[in-house]
């Protein structure tokens, strides 16, 4: 079902069935209630997290007993409790004036297609010169948050060492722990987990010697990883699960040096990133000093809203404080010359609450990384091969591997950004998620991008146009990340950087960004403010300026410039995304009924593509 049609047909079920929802916007414990939860039968039990301006207390859980509920766990990290609850009950309990919102505990899943040839990944992003330096990875652990993770050989210690002593001496995955209710089994029964961690930290083991002339590598092949599965064999998982995992890897961050947790995964916006749990989970572990680095979404092809796939970023990627990574294609070639944005990689600007992403791009497309014997999505989809010949000499062009597989999807482009944010702490070790962050999105590479670019997929051509909504600040480049890092000696300027808000003038037409005032650098420092458009924007040379004797990030005509909008009229004109000349227009990207489709089972998903 497509995000137009399933709102539109939760908009119907609040028009002509109003004895059977929650009567929202009758009180003020409306507020606090999901908007996906009108769509429930009254008498319906609903799997919901409560979230609470402090943690519960016993009395609260009695609370919600006493309401018909069944309280399944507490949730520390946002103060909250998973709980079935009938729906005409929520009301009540929303009524406690400790409890601040309450939503459905939502489901996550997997979306793949399938592709031939495979793509590049590392060359790309800069990540050779970085290693050349000595910075792998080493030393830092990232918590993988997917659907497992198998033992493969590209995970061992060493690429150096014989198997038997890999074996002996065990692999970098250093902890497992599962997350998915009724389940014990920390391995991946589905594929997706396995091969996001070798992108992220796989040293080529399997493709390493004279035998080949092509290795795979994750970006950061030294790296240590926490498997944290909470994401099932069909790939599927719940906010809760997720939100579990992210509170265990903050109470492991000091025992296995965390500093950084993975989200190759998303479901659509229900609500403001300020009241969605999973987006508070999120801002917790940034908050505990961990980089969170999210996939953007795999929607940018959803032209419902005939925005041309604007406003399709998901959950949690909407989140201002996390790094959140769109797709690119590296065209079959290690140079980014000639590299395209993904058709399908989701754009800003985010539903709701209008934040500027994704904020960065890397490789996502049929990049190849690990998989396992009998591994369930290269069994499920055979056209996923990589053949012999792609990388072993006098390898057979039908004989495809046993141990490597291509996906798409911005899962993938998460991946390789975790392993980058890996090689960049090991560098420089004092940096904080807001530094690391900032310094990323600085260096990014935006010097060669086309102004647009075309693909034509089933008879519909799918154009991109390469503006901050879609591309963010621009194309990784983790070596120049690096050098500038140890340039300042890692003593890089504190501060936050959240990614800026997008507002439109209806009265002129213009879309402008607001800013943190506490962003890294001062307020006009990190981004500047100004009109988006401008002819010395992306395709522009000028990149920096300073202010107050820092180098911006970006200054008032470096990314955002000004510029004539009428250049963008389809896309950006009064009747496009922003609705009929009015913000509060249905058909605004921020209109009442626009927080994305508006379906109970709707899923969080390993992005695939």
């Amino acid at each position: 079902m497509n995000r137009l049609h399933r709102l539109l047909l939760s908009m119907t079920v609040l028009v002509s069935l109003p004895s059977t929802a929650i009567a929202f916007g009758q009180d003020i414990q409306a507020s606090k209630l999901s908007r996906d939860l009108s769509s429930s039968a009254p008498f319906q039990k609903v799997p919901v997290i409560i979230q609470y301006k402090h943690d519960t207390t016993q009395s609260q859980a009695d609370s919600i007993r006493l309401n018909g509920g069944l309280v399944k766990q507490q949730i520390h990290l946002i103060h909250g409790i998973t709980a079935d609850v009938p729906v005409y009950m929520l009301s009540s309990v929303a009524n406690d004036p400790e409890v601040s919102y309450i939503s459905i505990d939502r489901k996550v899943s997997a979306r793949e297609v399938p592709f031939a040839a495979p793509e590049y990944t590392i060359e790309p992003i800069n990540a050779p010169s970085a290693w050349a330096k000595g910075y792998i990875g080493t030393g830092v652990g990232i918590a993988v948050i997917d659907s497992g993770i198998n033992p493969v050989n590209d995970l061992s210690l060493s690429p150096l060492l014989p198997a038997f002593l890999n074996n002996l001496l065990g692999s970098r995955v250093v902890y497992n722990e599962n997350f998915v209710a009724g389940e014990k089994t920390t391995a991946d029964m589905y594929g997706h987990g396995t091969h996001v961690a070798g992108l992220i930290a796989g040293n080529g083991s399997n493709s390493l010697g004279l035998r080949y002339f092509r290795t795979f590598f994750g970006s950061a092949p030294n790296a240590h990883l926490v498997n944290l599965r909470a994401l099932d064999a069909n790939g599927e998982g719940t906010d809760s699960s997720v939100i579990a995992a992210i509170d265990r890897a903050i109470a492991l961050k000091n025992v296995y040096n965390i500093r950084v947790i993975n989200l190759s995964l998303g479901r659509p916006i229900f609500e403001s990133y300020t009241q969605d749990p999973l987006c508070q989970a999120v801002e917790q572990a940034w908050k505990a000093g961990i980089v969170v680095v999210v996939a953007a979404g795999n929607d940018g092809r959803d032209l419902n809203l005939n925005s041309e796939g604007y406003g399709t970023i998901n959950a949690p990627g909407n989140d201002p404080y996390a790094i959140t990574v769109g797709a690119m294609r590296t065209m079959q070639t290690p140079t980014v010359q000639d590299d395209q944005i993904a058709s399908y990689s989701s754009k800003g600007p985010s539903f709701m609450d209008q934040v500027v992403k994704p904020d960065i791009v890397a490789p996502g497309n049929l990049v190849i990384s690990s998989k396992f014997p009998n591994d369930p999505l290269s069994i499920a989809n055979p056209t996923f091969i990589t053949p012999l010949s792609f990388y072993q000499r006098n390898g057979s062009a039908t004989t495809p591997s046993t141990t490597y597989f291509p996906l798409s999807g911005t899962s993938m482009a998460a991946g390789v950004t975790s392993g980058a944010v890996a090689d960049l702490i090991q560098a420089a070790p004092s940096l904080g998620p807001d530094q690391v962050k900032a310094l990323l999105m600085q260096n990014a590479d935006r010097s060669y991008f086309p102004q647009t670019s075309s693909v034509t997929d089933s008879g519909i051509l799918y154009t991109a146009n390469y503006d901050i909504f879609t591309i963010g600040a621009g194309y990784l480049d983790i070596n120049a990340a690096i050098n500038a890092a140890r340039f300042h000696n890692g003593n890089v300027p504190s501060g936050t950087a959240m990614s800026p808000i997008a507002s439109f003038d209806p009265n002129t037409g213009n879309t402008y960004i607001i800013t943190d005032q506490t962003a890294l650098w001062g307020k006009t420092a990190l981004w500047g403010k100004a009109d988006i458009w401008s002819a010395s924007s992306v395709y522009g040379a000028t990149a920096f300026e300073t202010v107050n004797g820092q180098t911006a990030l970006w200054g008032k005509t470096a990314l955002w410039g000004k510029e004539d909008p009428n250049a963008f009229t389809a896309l950006w004109g009064k009747t496009a995304l922003w609705g009929k000349g009015t913000p509060d227009a249905a058909t605004a990207l921020w209109g009442k009924d626009s927080s994305g489709p508006i379906d109970p089972s709707a899923s969080i998903s390993p992005l695939l593509y």
